[in-house]
């Protein structure tokens, strides 16, 4: 039962994983925006539905979609100040955007709790079912297939074939008479919905949290899986969140300690992604790399 009991665990966590790659393949890979604060939008998501069931009983149902649509109002926030910067800025622009959430999160006390967190999110329930464990699994892998039809019906559409004349060339894309401020807009808000919404799932699974779960660590993290699945790829995006979530897991079996677990992990990471860039720069299944975009 226990190893099931992780099975289903370690299933779950992919699922959430999936859904941030995947929402942040909409903005950084078929757009072209190198969005480094992606995890923002994820904890906003997350203390979004966490603090409406705790303060005010609201449904996990009605959370997640506020979560959402908090997290979407935020990253257009975002867009305002930030969309007419290319390259090298924008990245540097949301990183400092994710910064300031984190730190919003660990100061703002009696809003969040700070570092001690929010404890006793109540799990989803439904006419009296309280989901947890495979309930809970079938219940992530849901939105795991409800973004993934979203995403990939936007990004087939016309819509999505603008996005990715504006990542392969903004001035002609332009001079067709494409707003593309407009499409750079709507693509950071559809990508940071999905992550609120990850991060709803993620609170009222784990039923507590903290700043430390949205660090920019943890973005570096989400930029990975999408790098190595490949840039613009639908199913690459759900490959590097298999691959990154599940690789370091046989770590936990070896007779270490949990400080040299960590830090084994972080180079196995580094060490894969030096050697996709070398090898494969467009990543398993990506359409192009960040050496040509270079």
């Amino acid at each position: 039962m226990a190893l099931e009991a992780y099975v289903i665990h370690l299933l779950i966590l992919v699922g959430i994983y999936i859904i941030l790659a995947i929402s942040l393949n909409l903005a950084m890979g078929f757009t072209g925006l190198l969005n480094i604060g992606h995890v923002a939008f994820y904890g906003i998501g997350a203390y979004t539905s966490a603090l409406l069931a705790l303060n005010l009983g609201v449904p996990f149902w009605l959370g997640l979609l506020v979560g959402g649509l908090i997290a979407a109002l935020f990253g257009l926030l975002l867009a305002i100040p930030t969309l007419k910067l290319k390259g090298d800025y924008f990245a540097i622009a949301t990183l400092g955007f994710a910064v300031i959430i984190e730190n919003i999160f660990r100061n703002w006390i009696s809003l969040t709790g700070g570092p001690l967190g929010l404890p006793g999110i109540p799990k989803p329930s439904l006419f009296g079912f309280t989901f947890s464990g495979f309930s809970y699994l079938i219940l992530v892998a849901f939105f795991v297939f409800l973004t993934y039809i979203i995403i990939k019906h936007i990004t087939d559409a016309p819509f999505g074939r603008v996005l990715k004349a504006i990542r392969e060339d903004e001035l002609a894309t332009s001079s067709l008479g494409k707003n593309i401020v407009k499409y750079k807009t709507q693509s950071l808000g559809i990508s940071a919905f999905f992550a609120g919404i990850a991060g709803s799932l993620y609170a009222h699974y784990i039923t507590f949290i903290d700043p430390s779960s949205f660090t920019i660590l943890e973005s570096i993290l989400i930029i990975s899986m999408i790098i190595v699945g490949g840039l613009a790829s639908m199913k690459g995006a759900v490959a590097g969140a298999i691959i990154l979530v599940l690789l370091p897991e046989p770590l936990r079996f070896l007779p270490l300690p949990s400080f040299a677990i960590g830090a084994l992990r972080q180079m196995i990471y580094a060490a894969l992604l030096v050697i996709l860039l070398i090898k494969r720069p467009q990543g398993i299944f990506g359409e192009f790399s960040l050496k040509k975009e270079s």
